[in-house]
């Protein structure tokens, strides 16, 4: 085995995981900012039964869900759902490209999320914590593989 083969196979579950947190820890801000005005003020107050409202205790609950790795793959489906829904109703249309409709981090979260709904947490988790230790298949002798195959 060469030394990248091992580099990649010890860090990526590592840097998924690394993913999971920076981008949960961005995403976060953004609902602190709609919900409590932290850490810039809102441009309007926070009113609960809104699309802002509802956005903002997505991204800031289900951010922080995210943050600790509990139940990633769901809320991560789910805050994928939000940002492209968000996408169509607040930048698409604007213009087609997300650089002129401003919709660039809209899209790179909904891709984001969605890759970890499929990928799950990572190793840094409290999901990896949770889920019970699976013990690694015995090795069958090859004669055993052998045997069987020929009844």
């Amino acid at each position: 085995m060469r030394l990248s083969e091992t580099f990649i196979d010890v860090w990526s579950d590592r840097l998924l995981s690394v993913l999971r947190i920076v981008a949960a820890f961005m995403f976060m801000a953004h609902g602190g900012q709609k919900l409590v005005g932290f850490p810039v003020a809102a441009s309007h107050p926070f009113q609960p039964f809104t699309l802002t409202g509802c956005a903002g205790m997505l991204e800031l609950f289900g951010g922080i869900l995210l943050l600790i790795g509990l139940f990633t793959r769901p809320v991560a489906f789910i805050l994928s759902g939000e940002m492209a829904f968000a996408y169509f109703l607040s930048h698409a249309p604007h213009g087609f490209w997300p650089l002129v409709n401003r919709g660039e981090l809209a899209a790179l979260y909904c891709f984001v999320f969605l890759y970890l709904a499929i990928a799950g947490g990572g190793r840094w988790s409290v999901d990896r914590l949770l889920r019970p230790a699976v013990p690694a298949p015995a090795e069958e002798p090859i004669g055993a593989r052998v045997a069987r195959q020929v009844r």
